[in-house]
């Protein structure tokens, strides 16, 4: 199959020649010719192609490696899962396009720190010795007590490794609690703390509760990261890499999910969010030279994940011998992608300031719902008792990331496989989440419905205005 059309848009005319994208790489003036031609040979050789699965298995057949049973195999001598899918080929060409990383000690503003990828994301940063600032509301679309446990993990962690404690305090690690949209309050964090990097991790979560109310992914999730990026070229940030979501990928039939493929036809408003988001980066890229990178994560899961995912949900209600909700025949698929795998894919991207880019972070292969839940009864040592319901809507029947891209310009690849992870997960859930956490019932969680949107008002105008940008849009697609 032909490769599909680079997702960037096409220079404005008033660019003067001083831009130009090759191979979803945008080079600025002082890009020299050796570049220019081995991104023009890397198209002509349809380098990421969607390829099949017997493709790609007479591709690797000729140099697989064994690999642990713990550990995915690396990219390019991927093996297959129970489906037969492969996430990965990688191009010489473009790995000639990769950028050095950036080794100094950094100052990182970390929004979301407090949940589940954010503050995972903030223990790497202080492990190998940057500054971080995090900024959280701790809203409650699910327990807060989690959120605090997570903040205060951290500054135990700052404290155990400085010797000098009040410094530390001071200086390694700032706690901010209030809402990215709250223009007053952001400017007041970027004024005294001057952040150099951003890691944008708040969002509004979810694909089902943001059929229900969509203004609040609205509010949080584009107008949360509009607010940031304006803020961030304005204070001179060096990068701004911020969460996206396989989610834009919609019903995509795709074997595998690729950066190149269109991605216009979002069947959520937690979607259309995200991709509104992406757009949205490479306007301010466009506009102030703001080096942004997108990370399109593909359901990620772990010790201290969300309640109201998948994982976390059903290793509990199995290990308490409840029931689960099983929605649909069990075909449905999904990138399961473990939370180690996706930090370092962040950090990766944190320290790489391309001009404007948007990776997938997967692991490279699916597992299906009914598989999903035989390895949880494998790790828990008992049985689950499933109730079986229709699909629901706005749900994609599959996600498979390609994640060749981020592996040639980020040098990312995902180590932990699902039963790996599975197994981690139901430990951390054994020895940590039933002993200090288990008073939180995920089922109290109700999966984030009707729970606070956020700390700032979302004024009526705001609400009267995105009701009508709502209707247009569904208006087009009918």
């Amino acid at each position: 199959m032909e490769s599909m059309p680079s997702m960037l848009p096409v220079l404005d005319d008033d660019s003067s020649g001083d831009e130009r994208i090759t191979n979803n790489v945008l080079c600025r003036g002082d890009c020299d010719d050796i570049t220019l031609s081995k991104s023009s040979a890397m198209m002509k050789s349809n380098a990421h192609r969607f390829v099949s699965c017997a493709d790609l298995r007479t591709m690797n057949s000729s140099d697989s490696s064994t690999t642990d049973d713990n550990v995915s195999s690396s990219p390019t001598n991927n093996t297959s899962n129970s489906n037969g899918l492969f996430g990965l080929v990688s191009s010489p060409e473009r790995k000639a396009l990769a950028i050095k990383p950036h080794t100094m000690k950094k100052n990182v503003l970390v929004t979301g720190g407090a949940g589940f990828v954010g503050s995972s994301v903030a223990m790497a940063l202080l492990a190998r010795g940057d500054d971080v600032v995090i900024v959280d509301e701790m809203n409650d679309y699910y327990d807060v007590r989690i959120k605090e446990n997570n903040l205060r993990r951290l500054s135990d962690m700052v404290v155990a490794n400085d010797d000098d404690v009040q410094e530390s305090q001071s200086r390694r690690l700032k706690i901010y609690r209030g809402d990215i949209c709250d223009e007053e309050f952001m400017l007041h964090v970027f004024e005294k703390e001057r952040p150099k990097w951003v890691c944008h991790m708040a969002a509004r979560a979810g694909v089902r509760p943001s059929i229900q109310d969509p203004y609040i992914y609205i509010h949080s999730n584009i107008r949360g990261t509009t607010h940031l990026m304006e803020l961030s070229h304005k204070f001179g940030i060096e990068n701004f890499v911020f969460a996206s979501s396989s989610s834009v990928y919609g019903g995509s039939k795709s074997t595998f999910f690729n950066e190149d493929e269109v991605v216009d036809n979002p069947v959520s408003p937690y979607a259309a969010s995200k991709k509104a988001c992406e757009l949205l980066a490479y306007t301010y890229h466009h506009l102030y030279r703001l080096n942004v990178t997108g990370l399109r994560f593909f359901t990620v899961y772990g010790p201290r994940g969300r309640p109201d995912m998948a994982p976390f949900k059903f290793i509990d209600r199995v290990s308490r011998g409840l029931e689960l909700q099983q929605f649909g025949d069990g075909s449905s698929s999904r990138d399961y992608t473990y939370i180690d795998d996706i930090v370092d894919g962040i950090l990766r991207a944190v320290d790489r300031p391309y001009p404007y880019q948007v990776f997938n972070l997967g692991k490279g292969s699916g597992t299906s719902l009914k598989e999903f839940i035989e390895i949880v009864e494998k790790h828990v040592s008992q049985s689950a008792i499933i109730k079986i319901l229709p699909d629901q809507p706005g749900d994609v029947p599959y996600t498979c990331a390609d994640v060749s891209k981020a592996y040639d310009l980020l040098g990312y690849t995902a180590k932990i496989s699902f039963d790996e992870g599975i197994r981690r997960t139901v430990h951390w859930y054994d020895e940590e989440y039933v002993k200090n956490i288990k008073c939180i019932e995920p089922e109290t969680q109700a999966n984030g419905m009707g729970r606070a949107a956020s700390f700032a008002e979302i004024r009526q105008d705001e609400v009267r205005c995105w009701r009508l940008v709502l209707h247009l849009v569904g208006r087009r697609q009918t």
